[in-house]
């Protein structure tokens, strides 16, 4: 069985590198001069400062992550090598275990992320039109039921 561990700082590299890799994959609505500047955010700001849950694979190397603020997922991102082994559905069972029921907010045009919280039984609760900073990519309000 794969682990699930807490990030340390050490694992900041590795885990941007699976943010950029699926971003790439899932992402194709973001323009470059977005992804640039939220790569920079993720990548020096926030992951190296922020604990994330960790999935690692049997070699004991990240496959993905997920950051969580209580109950609620801020952040889910998989390597696109691991997609479809149940690396999210893991994350999720384990901030579920910790938390119970989950809250997520997901971008809109990210229709692989809607439809795959969508079959873990999330519905969709409202709307925003803009990210949390502003940009132009909407986000769906989601909730597990």
């Amino acid at each position: 069985m794969d682990t699930i561990r807490l990030s340390t700082p050490d694992d900041s590299v590795a885990l941007a590198a699976i943010w950029r890799a699926s971003v790439r994959a899932t992402h194709d609505f973001l323009s470059d001069s977005d992804f640039r500047e939220i790569d920079t955010l993720v990548s020096e700001h926030y992951l190296p400062a922020t604990p994330v849950w960790v999935a690692l694979d049997a070699q004991g190397q990240p496959s993905g992550f997920m950051g969580l603020t209580g109950a609620h997922v801020d952040a889910l991102f998989i390597d696109p090598a691991c997609r479809g082994q149940g690396v999210g559905r893991r994350l999720l069972a384990h901030a579920m275990a910790l938390h119970g029921r989950l809250t997520v907010d997901v971008n809109e045009q990210n229709a692989q992320a809607v439809g795959f919280y969508r079959h873990l039984g999330f519905t969709v609760t409202g709307r925003s039109p803009t990210d949390d900073a502003g940009r132009p990519y909407p986000l769906l309000h989601m909730r597990q039921e």
